[in-house]
């Protein structure tokens, strides 16, 4: 019996054969998991509240039974694949705050929802509720995206061996580890990528864009010497990672991103760098957000 649980955040607005069930049942074997499928939801029209209306109970009980009775179904199908599934529905809101929530009490080993593309070519819009889970969940974050994945899923893992953007040293670990354990699980090959690009607004003589080139070259040589991956699957990109790191994911029909999520200096909130948005809208593949470990 394993004690990982992937958290599995089920849409009781769209259809059942949603890509993060099928994802996280096609993991779940792969990493020995158990799977909990949760539903969140609320209608202030339906929430009685501290008043003794009879009927607004009913009808928040009626709401509440017909998304038990979808997760059950999903799970049986799952169970009669030999996975071990669970089924929570909550009745909280917002959203996101919600289900952080309920993150930080169940715990989680990795939670998985489904991202969408719109209407914009090869891009995708993340919702507020995405944001709050990226800024807020203690828990890694697998970001789905409706896509056929490799026979061998290839992981990239986006690290900043020279820790730009106030991001602690200690992330690299954290995404490499994570990286690494899911390419091994599910018999993926993995690659250590680094973008960067110049000061913004500055005009730099030759000698100086070569200097900082050979800095961050050194700095990712550095990294992959003390981690088991080899040299020719670590991949420097001079060029600003907004642009960069999509299309190399693409270049490389990546399957899978591990980034990491950073605090700001000053700030409360989770941000993952101030090219966060356009990095992840123009990422063609899964998502998986890590963040630091916590302090000793």
């Amino acid at each position: 019996m394993t004690d990982k649980v992937i958290l599995v955040v089920v849409d009781p607005t769209a259809p059942p054969e949603q890509p993060v069930v099928s994802r996280a049942a096609w993991l779940a074997p792969r990493v020995s998991a158990a799977l909990e499928l949760c539903i969140v939801d609320y209608d202030a029209e339906l929430d009685p509240g501290d008043a003794q209306e009879e009927s607004l109970r009913r009808g928040k009980d009626r709401l509440l039974e017909r998304h038990r009775a979808t997760l059950e179904s999903i799970a049986e199908s799952l169970r009669r694949r030999g996975l071990t599934v669970t089924t929570d529905v909550v009745w909280d809101h917002p959203l996101g705050e919600a289900l952080v929530r309920k993150i930080k009490a169940g715990q989680p080993w990795l939670v998985a929802k489904d991202t969408h593309y719109h209407s914009v070519p090869k891009r995708t819009i993340f919702t507020n509720t995405d944001w709050e889970l990226i800024r807020g969940s203690p828990a890694p974050l697998l970001l789905v995206k409706p896509r056929t994945l490799a026979a061998r899923p290839k992981v990239l893992a986006a690290v900043d061996p020279l820790h730009e953007h106030d991001k602690p040293g200690h992330l690299d670990d954290a995404i490499f580890a994570v990286a690494a354990s899911l390419a091994d699980a599910v018999g993926g090959e993995l690659h250590v990528v680094h973008a960067f690009s110049p000061p913004m607004g500055l005009e730099l003589p030759p000698d100086a864009a070569l200097l900082i080139a050979a800095q961050h070259r050194e700095a990712l040589a550095s990294f992959v010497a003390t981690h088991p991956v080899p040299p020719e699957r670590a991949h420097l990109l001079a060029e600003p990672p907004a642009e960069s790191l999509p299309a190399f994911a693409e270049e490389q029909a990546a399957d899978f991103v591990v980034m990491g999520a950073v605090s700001r200096r000053g700030l409360s909130r989770w941000f993952i760098g101030s090219t966060a948005e356009q990095i992840l809208d123009r990422l063609p593949c899964d998502l998986v957000i890590v963040k630091p470990p916590p302090k000793p």
